[in-house]
C-alpha cells in the first residue's frame, strides 16, 4: 500500500493518470485518489479499475463521469460540492486532464467561483513522445488533432509551415495515412519527424524518418491503438525560399482556389488579395 489518506483542502485537484503501465501514477495522485471526498472521471471504469489496481478502497465515496458530453449539470453538482466543504478529484481516462482531455470547462467554473484549482501532475502523451523523439525539445508546440477533412487539414498544416518549433500532433489509426501524407505533401517531404505509438504500453513503437519516409511506410500498414506524430521544426526563411508560386501549385492539387490562397497567404505572412490573384492567374493556366 504506497498511498496515505488524509484530509485535503476543499478544491478541485486535476488528477494526470497513466497513459500505459499503471505503475506511472505518482504517489500524490494516489494519496488524493485515496482522499478525495468526491471523485469524477472522464470513464469510471478505468478510474476504478486503477483505483483497484493500487488498493485504493473507494468506499462510500462517489464516482461520477464527467467528459466532454456531460452539459452544465454535473459541472453545477462539482462545483456545489467544492462549495460545501469537500475536495473534488477529477481523472483523466489516460493523461493530463485538458491535454486534449475533458475538464476545461470544470477548471474554468472552479476558478470563477473563486475556488481553489490543483494539478497533480503526471503522465503525458505529448512529453513522453518528445522525450524520446530525438527532435529538438527546447521550442514545442502541441496541435492536437489535425482536422478529419482533407482540404482543413491542408490549411492547417500550411499554417505551421515556418514555425520554428517541434510540431506535435495526436493521430488516430484511421487517418493516419491520409495525415502523414499531407504533412509531406504541405511541410515537404525531407522534414525530419517521428510517430510514437502505444507509448509505454506493451507494443509501444517509435519510428523516425523524414516525412516521405514515413509516409511511404504507414502506406503499407495498418495499426492500430493511440499515435503521437511529432515533426521537425520548419526553417524562418523557409516562407522566403519556396516560391509563392510553388506553394499555391501544391495547394491548388487538393484546394479551391480561394481556399489555397488563405492557406499559402498565412503561412507566407502574405497579403491575402495577392495571393488570391496569383491563385487565380494560375488557376486559369491549369490544363
Amino acid at each position: 500500500m504506497n498511498f496515505q489518506t488524509k484530509p485535503l483542502t476543499p478544491g478541485l485537484y486535476f488528477v494526470a493518470t497513466p497513459i500505459g503501465s499503471a505503475r506511472d501514477i505518482t504517489l500524490r495522485a494516489l494519496d488524493i485518489l485515496a482522499s478525495a471526498d468526491l471523485i469524477a472521471s472522464e470513464d469510471t471504469r478505468t478510474t476504478r479499475k486503477l483505483m483497484e489496481i493500487h488498493g485504493i478502497p473507494l468506499g462510500d465515496r462517489q464516482i461520477v463521469a464527467y467528459h466532454d458530453h456531460s452539459g452544465e449539470k454535473p459541472t453545477t453538482r462539482l462545483v456545489d460540492a467544492v462549495g460545501a466543504g469537500k475536495s473534488v478529484a477529477y481523472a483523466s481516462e489516460a493523461g493530463t486532464p485538458l491535454i486534449a482531455d475533458p475538464g476545461y470547462e470544470l477548471g474554468v467554473a472552479m476558478a470563477d467561483a473563486g475556488y481553489s484549482v490543483t494539478a497533480a501532475p503526471g503522465p503525458s502523451a505529448v512529453i513522453a513522445a518528445l522525450t524520446v523523439s530525438g527532435l529538438p525539445t527546447d521550442r514545442f508546440a502541441f496541435v492536437g488533432f489535425l482536422p478529419s477533412t482533407e482540404a482543413k487539414r491542408k490549411s492547417t498544416i500550411a499554417d505551421l509551415r515556418s514555425w520554428p518549433a517541434t510540431l506535435i500532433f495526436y493521430e488516430s489509426p484511421k487517418r493516419i495515412k491520409g495525415s502523414l501524407c499531407d504533412l509531406r505533401d504541405t511541410l515537404g517531404g525531407e522534414r525530419q519527424a517521428v510517430v510514437c505509438r502505444e507509448l509505454t504500453k506493451k507494443f509501444e513503437e517509435v519510428s523516425r524518418g523524414t516525412l516521405a519516409e514515413l509516409a511511404d511506410h504507414y502506406a503499407k500498414r495498418d495499426v492500430k491503438g493511440e499515435i503521437v506524430v511529432l515533426v521537425g521544426r520548419g526553417d524562418e526563411n523557409e516562407a522566403e525560399q519556396n516560391s509563392v508560386e510553388d506553394a499555391l501549385r501544391d495547394a491548388l492539387k487538393t484546394m479551391r482556389v480561394k481556399d489555397a490562397a488563405t492557406a499559402v497567404a498565412g503561412a507566407m505572412g502574405l497579403p491575402r488579395r495577392d495571393v488570391y490573384q496569383l491563385a487565380l492567374d494560375l488557376g486559369k493556366d491549369k490544363p
